[in-house]
């Protein structure tokens, strides 16, 4: 088993690269300076976009999940921040071309950063790894998008812990904005 696990910590790797971990400091500056943070992705890239908005809001942003019935509606000074693994989901392109409408800034998150969503936003974030879209030629253990999925969790603890460090918040107020209500 641990040749598996081996396998997948070395397919990691680049994902987590220097290169990969630059991106972390200008979206971390777009996201502190947001007015409002709409997340949104499909599938288990949305459960990955989901877990940022937590982490999001447990820094004190005003961040939201598009979709949820608590979202506000997007406007200037606010960021759309969706994720398009393969580059290209026809719903998030309208969500995205909804936003730019709205004068809101568009940030994707993608393996694919010369697909059509990537091509709308403001602010790409690329994410080296096979998505279910690439998964024919596979070259990961995992199955389908796993990896990028994975990468994605990793790469946003990351971007937390930069956010805390820049917007000078303690790790004991993120506790204080964790619900009392599990």
């Amino acid at each position: 088993m641990s040749g598996r696990a081996d396998k997948l910590l070395e397919e990691l790797h680049p994902g987590l690269s220097d290169e990969v971990l630059a991106q972390l400091k200008p979206l971390a500056e777009a996201l502190a300076g947001a007015r409002r943070i709409l997340c949104h992705g499909v599938g288990r890239e949305g459960l990955m976009m989901k877990a940022l908005a937590m982490r999001l809001y447990h820094l004190g942003c005003d961040a939201h999940v598009v979709g949820d019935m608590t979202a506000p509606p997007v406007a200037a000074g606010d960021v759309l921040f969706v994720s398009a693994g393969p580059g290209e989901f026809s719903t998030i392109a309208a969500l995205a071309g909804i936003a730019k409408d709205s004068g809101a800034t568009v940030i994707c998150i993608t393996a694919e950063p010369g697909g059509r969503v990537p091509g709308q936003a403001d602010l790409t974030i690329h994410l080296p790894a096979q998505t279910m879209a690439s998964d024919a030629q596979a070259t990961s253990i995992l199955p389908m998008g796993s990896l990028y999925e994975a990468l994605m969790f990793l790469f946003f603890e990351l971007l937390v812990l930069d956010l805390r460090d820049f917007m000078s918040v303690a790790p004991e107020t993120m506790r204080a904005n964790h619900t009392n209500l599990e």
